[in-house]
């Protein structure tokens, strides 16, 4: 532990740039995922037959080892942030989309019936009854995103965009121990951080009376 501590202290600047370089990566891959995977999720619900062939190929590249799936991206997109954005998006849409049409399909027919017998027009129904409604549940999935894409830019260290893959690397290659820990720590804490944050996203854009009927 001691050791961990003092590379935090002696590389507090070198932590400090590869922890923004993480979230610059994560930043932009979720803020992608979220608007194809919200997109997509609303799509599924208006023609379901759809569904299974999106959601089993956002299963699919799931499937796709981590580091398998930044090695494909190389001789298409070569190497970089680029690549490294490419394949973290593809990582987070499943829980994304999946949790976006399960949560629209959760809504009260008959809540939804009301609405059309109040006029409401399709827009005003999903943007003022079911979107408020699966909010939680939505957000639910970008915090599952949001912690397996953190975990996985460890890894695009590999193919060169850096990162808190970079201490995890080269401590790996030199036989570091303290280095290893230290950028596993930091990433950690970063995804338990976003997670935090997003939890209270949830719980703020979450109307009252769905949060009382949870």
């Amino acid at each position: 532990m001691k050791a961990v501590l003092n590379y935090l202290l002696t590389r507090r600047q070198d932590m400090l740039y590869w922890t923004f370089e993480h979230l610059e990566l994560v930043g932009l891959a979720m803020g992608i995922a979220i608007v194809i995977g919200v997109a997509l999720g609303l799509l599924l619900t208006r023609v379901r037959v759809l569904a299974t062939p999106v959601l089993g190929l956002a299963s699919v590249v799931q499937t796709i080892p981590s580091i398998a799936l930044l090695g494909i991206m190389i001789p298409l997109l070569g190497i970089g942030k680029t690549p490294a954005i490419v394949a973290l998006t593809l990582y987070a849409l499943l829980p994304i989309i999946r949790n976006t049409y399960t949560g629209i399909q959760q809504v009260d027919p008959a809540i939804v019936d009301a609405g059309k017998g109040m006029g409401m027009s399709n827009r005003q129904i999903l943007t003022m009854v079911e979107l408020p409604m699966a909010v939680s549940v939505i957000i639910a999935g970008i915090r599952t995103s949001t912690v397996i894409c953190v975990g996985i830019t460890t890894l695009v260290t590999l193919i060169g965009a850096g990162a808190l893959g970079t201490p995890i690397i080269t401590g790996i290659q030199t036989y570091n121990d303290a280095e290893i820990w230290a950028g596993a720590a930091v990433a950690a804490g970063l995804a338990l951080l976003l997670d935090f944050l997003l939890g209270l996203a949830e719980n703020a854009l979450t109307p009252k009376g769905i949060k009382s009927a949870a």
